[in-house]
């Protein structure tokens, strides 16, 4: 008798050889600019249940360029496994032919060439058009929000998040979960959460003072569809007061939780959910891992750390999905749920091609006028990029976005070293093009923003730089607590990812001299997105404007001061 596993290995294989994820059908097109609507949203409808999954908006409403990274190392198991395979490598993985739109939209050499082709991603009229058209064919689809929502933009941060509130209200979602959204500040954070006309869930969201449930988030919730019940948990970010400032929401505490996950999983069997759903703040890794811990989860829908993936991946009987960020992507996953068992799936990862697909009215125009107050100040140009410089962010390791940070940060705040948190959120700018306002504001907004100045001794900046380090490259998934690697500038090092904590950077360097730093020796250092409640300084977004105005026209030549080993 053949297994659940492998019954749902075949579903995956079919997938690959007929098209059944529905990728291959926009993935194969030539270089030429052949996209249609229909071609897109084109899906056969499959089971009796579909979601729709997006996640990691970052608060952006209107079309953007965001080019895919470069770098993105796994370690231990997951070393050269997806998502941490990048440019022609994923391409030969996923039978994606050169030149294409999802060469376009998934991977990152030849982006500016192929941006003039096939125009911006994104704009929630857009993902609004979409969910309609899968509405329509399947009216009650769920709608599954992954966190990283109200936060990422100037209208977002003068709003408090009201202006996405507003929008996504709009779009109808069934339920979300959480990360940035608790640097709003967690009296906010309540406040919107009380409001909402869906459900806020984070079965991981705990009173910290009591180590129990907190009220005021729901575990999960029970929804039929398709004549199914569907139990759907929701996981918020774990790593909480790790990556952002615990004092922000000091009444919380967070953590993976895998028992308690467990339990609820057995609770919403019990109460006769056909199908479990992790709607999930983790991390890819990080839910892999989970899966091998959690039984009984039929799917995870990703989010945090912004991969696409035109296919779910399985572990053990749980389908995994991925659908990027920024509002690149929406998947919709189509299920066969019998005798309460999922047993197949038919999946699309589509591409929001911003020129391809209509947007939808009634969404363009509340996006207007959450955005009509601010439009002044947004438009602004404050400068440009040269001609061959192209600003974009992701990568382990640095972005041309992230240069220009640290080099703001060391012109205009008179430092000798500067450091920039590791985000992965922030679209690009193309090579000749303005920078306004706005696209500061898109790699910078956010309520902890002040650039500080401060002395570091050298044994102080290793130390930080390793703890960083192993936050990133620590074999075990649940020790990846952060970003990516912390951006330097004015420095150089070396980093062997295979060794232990304390033991990975060597060879930090001054670049501008050429010495090497002294652990004794006290430096000058420019930062910001500090954790810490006292921080002072001006904010960063007015940091960067300035420098930008004052260079006029911004280069940003290749960094090449990280060197890697045993990538």
């Amino acid at each position: 008798m053949i297994s659940r596993r492998d019954f749902l290995q075949a579903s995956m294989a079919a997938s690959a050889i007929v098209g059944a994820s529905g990728f291959g059908n926009w993935g194969r097109l030539a270089a030429q600019q052949r996209l249609t609507q229909d071609q897109l949203l084109q899906f056969d409808t499959f089971g009796n249940v579909s979601l729709i999954h997006i996640t990691d908006i970052h608060a952006q409403m209107k079309p953007i360029w965001f080019r895919e990274p470069q770098i993105n190392i796994g370690v231990g198991a997951n070393k050269g496994q997806v998502p941490h395979v990048t440019g022609a490598d994923f391409r030969k993985l996923y039978g994606i032919e050169d030149g294409s739109s999802s060469h376009y939209a998934l991977t990152y050499d030849d982006f500016t060439a192929l941006a003039g082709t096939y125009g911006k991603m994104g704009g929630l009229d857009r993902v609004a058009t979409v969910i309609n058209s899968i509405r329509a064919e399947r009216p009650d689809a769920l709608l599954l929000d992954g966190g990283d929502t109200w936060h990422g933009s100037m209208t977002c941060y003068e709003t408090q998040g009201q202006d996405m509130v507003n929008v996504m209200n709009l779009l109808k979602p069934d339920a979300m979960t959480f990360h940035w959204e608790f640097t709003l500040g967690s009296d906010r954070v309540r406040e919107i959460v009380a409001d909402l006309p869906f459900d806020a869930l984070g079965q991981n969201i705990f009173d910290k003072e009591w180590d129990e449930p907190s009220e005021d988030f729901k575990p999960y919730k029970m929804v039929e569809s398709g004549g199914v019940m569907i139990g759907i948990i929701g996981q918020a970010f774990p790593y909480m007061p790790i990556a952002n400032p615990g004092w922000m929401f000091p009444e919380y505490s967070f953590g993976i939780r895998d028992q308690h996950m467990q339990e609820m999983v057995d609770e919403v069997r019990g109460a006769g959910a056909e199908l479990v759903v992790c709607l999930s703040h983790n991390g890819f890794d990080v839910d892999k891992q989970m899966a091998t811990k959690v039984t009984g989860i039929d799917v995870i829908l990703s989010g945090h750390t912004h991969d696409a993936l035109p296919e779910p991946v399985l572990v053990g009987e749980t389908i995994i999905v991925a659908s990027g960020s920024n509002g690149k992507f929406v998947s919709r996953v189509d299920l066969d749920v019998q005798n309460g068992r999922m047993m197949g799936f038919r999946h699309k990862l589509i591409p929001i091609f911003s020129d391809v697909i209509a947007a939808d009215a009634e969404i363009t125009a509340a996006i207007d006028a959450e955005r009509a107050p601010f439009a002044d100040r947004l438009s602004e140009v404050i400068g440009k990029t040269a001609d061959d410089t192209l600003l974009y962010r992701r990568g382990n390791f640095n972005g041309s976005w992230d240069d220009l940070i640290c080099d703001a940060l060391l012109s205009e705040r008179d430092a000798e070293i500067a450091l920039s948190p590791g985000v992965r959120w922030g679209p690009s700018i193309l090579p000749g093009s303005d920078i306004t306002r706005e696209d500061i504001w898109n790699v910078t907004s956010m309520t902890y923003g002040k650039a500080y100045r401060t002395e570091m001794t050298g044994e102080t900046l290793h130390a930080v730089m390793e703890d960083v380090a192993d936050n990133l490259f620590n074999p075990d998934p649940y020790y990846q607590q952060g970003g990516d690697m912390v951006r330097v500038g004015g420095i150089g090092y070396r980093i062997d990812i295979t060794q232990p904590i304390g033991s990975r950077i060597t060879d930090l360097t001054l670049l501008k001299s050429g010495e090497a730093i002294d652990s004794a020796r006290s430096y000058v250092v420019a930062g910001w997105a500090s954790v810490n409640e006292a921080t002072e300084g001006p904010q960063i977004w007015d940091v960067v404007e300035q420098y930008i105005a004052k260079q006029g026209t911004v280069t940003v030549a290749p960094n090449t001061s990280v060197q890697v080993i045993g990538a």
